[in-house]
């Protein structure tokens, strides 16, 4: 099953995303992780000049999992992240598991 995270960063986070940057990349790429990452990035401002929260799409077996990936990535560790929602996500278009 795959689920989307939209997690948007607290407005007064500062430079938690520059300074954590590294560890969330590595984090992300990781061998252990309880899912497996799909794509990710991040979210841009309207004028596209600051990232506000990011984006990030897995494959995992059941919501749980999708939750410890998420408490354990170093954005919501460090603070960064002030609010997250998290949704099953049915992929159709694109999916190359699939014929569209």
């Amino acid at each position: 099953m795959y689920f989307v995270l939209q997690a948007m960063d607290r407005p007064d986070a500062g430079d938690i995303r520059a300074q954590t940057r590294e560890r969330h990349v590595a984090y992300m790429s990781g061998g252990e992780l309880p899912v497996r990452v799909i794509l990710s990035g991040p979210l841009m401002d309207e004028a596209e000049e600051k990232e506000v929260g990011s984006l990030i799409v897995v494959e995992a077996t059941n919501r749980h999992d999708v939750e410890e990936f998420s408490r354990n990535d170093p954005y919501r560790k460090a603070g960064l992240v002030g609010a997250i929602l998290i949704l099953p996500w049915r992929w159709t278009r694109g999916n190359p598991d699939r014929r569209n």
